[in-house]
């Protein structure tokens, strides 16, 4: 399938690259990571990755904007999105050929060209394993540009190697990218560090957290609790990881409102989880998913449902 794509990417000279709405690291991480790995490989080729740019990601790569005509004979590709109601730009369909790369569980087959690998513990080492092929095949060379993007999606989709998901192969690639020129400092920062209005909001996190007898737990960030610690509702991505610190907690939920809807963001320990992210119009991996509701009430209900999975599987 590698090579399938390789042969692809050098029929076209237009290349447009997508991913997923609400992007986090290996989001920009594999759109961009293959952006530049193709730069460096083709150079007269054009190539763009386009989406709505979230600022907290700027220290990676910042999107670009093109009009509608731009897709006209283009290959699109898609990275690091399971299912066409989750890609940026909904212009993805209106290229002449289209390809998914992607980790996630290949629920919605879309594309005319798919390369799904859930083993992999991210959408940017699957970016790099392209690279391998392409080096065999066809004399690619990896850019240092290319390398900090590829590095920075696999330590913020492994949270920083600590998820089951960093597998013996995920350690040997982190192993061949460091070795570029790059400063993993700057991409560390860049990841972790946290605004001082963001750290207050995670020890309100704490001191109003709730968790029952079977380790579900969760927290409600209303639009008043995020305005009153001047957070958007994008920045609260990097407290995901917050509730996991807790002894007892198997499976949790950060629930944050924004203007029309609720952004729900699952984490388990354990209990598999993606199934009930898809009931609320959402999905992700079995351990990592996110989901939407539209109301408080709708939200109570995943909570209750997160309960009872967490119950089951005590």
């Amino acid at each position: 399938m590698k090579r399938q794509i390789i042969d692809k990417i050098e029929q076209y000279d237009t290349i447009i690259i997508h991913r997923h709405v609400r992007p986090d690291p290996d989001a920009y991480g594999s759109q961009f990571g293959l952006k530049r790995l193709l730069e460096a490989n083709y150079p007269n080729k054009k190539i763009y990755a386009i989406g709505e740019h979230d600022p907290s990601l700027t220290f990676l790569e910042t999107p670009e904007v093109i009009t509608d005509d731009v897709f006209t004979n283009s290959l699109v590709i898609v990275t690091d999105t399971a299912n066409t109601g989750r890609i940026d730009d909904s212009r993805y369909h209106t290229g002449a050929f289209l390809i998914k790369i992607d980790h996630h569980p290949n629920d919605d087959q879309y594309g005319d060209m798919l390369w799904v690998d859930t083993n992999a513990s991210s959408c940017s080492e699957m970016i790099y394993e392209l690279f391998i092929e392409g080096k065999e095949y066809k004399n690619w060379k990896l850019s240092d540009a290319s390398a900090r993007l590829l590095f920075s999606g696999i330590v913020g989709d492994t949270g920083r190697f600590l998820y089951p998901s960093a597998s013996v192969r995920t350690f040997e690639i982190a192993g061949q990218l460091i070795q570029y020129d790059f400063d993993r400092t700057e991409v560390f920062n860049g990841l972790y560090e946290k605004e001082p209005s963001l750290l207050h909001l995670q020890g309100y996190i704490y001191e109003n957290f709730e968790i029952d007898e079977n380790g579900a737990c969760f927290i409600k960030l209303s639009k008043e609790v995020l305005e009153k610690f001047h957070v958007t509702p994008s920045d609260t991505s990097l407290l995901v990881g917050s509730l996991s610190d807790i002894k007892g907690v198997i499976a949790w939920v950060i629930l944050v409102e924004e203007k029309d809807q609720i952004r729900v963001r699952l984490r388990s320990k354990g209990p598999v989880i993606n199934q009930l992210a898809k009931k609320y119009n959402g999905g992700g991996h079995p351990l990592a998913s996110g989901a939407t509701a539209y109301s408080w009430e709708e939200a109570d209900r995943v909570i209750e449902d997160l309960k009872e999975i967490c119950r089951q599987y005590k």
